[in-house]
């Protein structure tokens, strides 16, 4: 149970900045802020190039619960989720809405960039009742099964991903449902990379999701990664239903 705000120190090196790992944990944030110091690193690349940010900030890998954490101003990835079993993250806070505006070494770019809510590469994993306000996906599945990611609000960025999905890479049994995106990029999208082979996407959900004030698509879906709308590779089958209504 966190007693306190956590203000870290600013220094150009790996990360994480804080990294949990453990069975049956209870984390209790209390909703005390766990600041990333981001405005030190922030340039416009990311992790692209530029200073060495800390990433991700928040490493998870517990099974169990965890609700009230706070965040602020993340270097760049903000949580990496790999729980060993079923976790519920409830009531979570990633907030780099100060990345938006540029900054002297940004050239014009919003200083924030890679700054990604949640990145998960795990199962039995339930996000609900969050909220992100960043500039790059509010959710990005890198793999999985049984992921539920529901009743969050996402703002800027993004919007939630399923990907990027590399070679013999299995996501299957997600249920995106009851989210609110808004002023982001486009709003779902699912992205594998045009020469991954050998993965699935399946049994992916979508229900009773909102969308505004998308700048590029609604919803993509593509095959050819990095590119958005490239010549789309053949390695990755995907399946999806949606329900609701345009």
């Amino acid at each position: 149970m966190a007693d306190g705000d956590v203000q870290f120190g600013n220094v150009s090196w790996a990360g994480p900045l804080f990294e949990v790992k453990g069975s049956d944990i209870t984390f209790n944030g209390n909703n005390y802020l766990f600041d990333g110091g981001g405005p030190f690193y922030w340039d416009g690349l990311g992790t692209n190039g530029g200073t060495t940010k800390p990433h991700p900030m928040m490493k998870i890998e517990i099974s169990g619960t965890m609700s009230d954490v706070y965040v602020v101003n993340s270097p760049a990835q903000c949580f990496s989720v790999s729980n060993p079993a079923a976790l519920t993250m409830t009531g979570i806070t990633v907030d780099n809405s100060q990345g938006d505006a540029t900054n002297s070494q940004s050239n014009g770019l919003p200083a924030g960039h890679n700054t990604d809510g949640f990145d998960v590469s795990a199962d039995d994993l339930v996000i609900e009742k969050s909220t992100v306000l960043n500039q790059d996906d509010c959710l990005a599945i890198n793999k999985g099964t049984n992921l539920v990611f529901s009743d969050n609000y996402c703002s800027g960025g993004h919007g939630i991903s399923i990907g990027s999905i590399t070679s013999d890479v299995t996501v299957s049994g997600v249920v995106i449902s009851g989210n609110t995106v808004v002023n982001s990029q486009q709003a779902f999208r699912i992205k594998t990379d045009a020469s991954a082979t050998g993965s699935t996407v399946s049994n992916v959900t979508y229900s009773g999701n909102t969308a505004t004030g998308c700048t590029d698509y609604g919803v993509l879906i593509t095959q050819s990664y990095p590119a958005s709308l490239g010549t789309p590779g053949t390695g990755t089958d995907i399946s999806v239903h949606g329900t609701g209504q345009a």
